[in-house]
């Protein structure tokens, strides 16, 4: 029973996963679907968490929109989420960063990394 489930979650695996991680600022184009109609919305923020695995794993994304924090986690190998553009890489030493829910304005900055 065991390989029948792996067949089918390696089925639904994207063949290009976009590679990004924790505290990354990222650009998620995701599928909106208005009645009859598609359109591809972007959604741009940091990266807070990557949880799960295989075809399961998911993302959540944190931005402050009007000065309301949003967040909004994605299956990473969603049909709906076209693609993963990353902005900037961030520095970060923890691989949650809950921490960030509590902070306002530039206390809420993730240090870029650089190379």
């Amino acid at each position: 029973m065991n390989e029948i489930i792996k067949n089918i979650e390696a089925a639904q695996m994207k063949a290009e996963a976009p590679e990004f991680n924790v505290g990354d600022t990222v650009r998620v184009h995701g599928k909106i679907k208005e009645g009859n109609r598609e359109r591809i919305q972007i959604f741009e923020g940091v990266v807070l968490k990557k949880q799960g695995g295989s075809n399961r794993e998911t993302f959540t994304v944190r931005k402050t929109s009007n000065g309301i924090g949003v967040e909004k986690t994605w299956p990473l190998h969603s049909p709906n989420v076209e693609k993963v553009e990353v902005i900037r890489r961030g520095k970060v030493r923890r691989a949650k960063l809950n921490y960030l829910r509590q902070r306002v304005g530039k206390a809420a900055k993730v240090k870029e990394l650089v190379k």
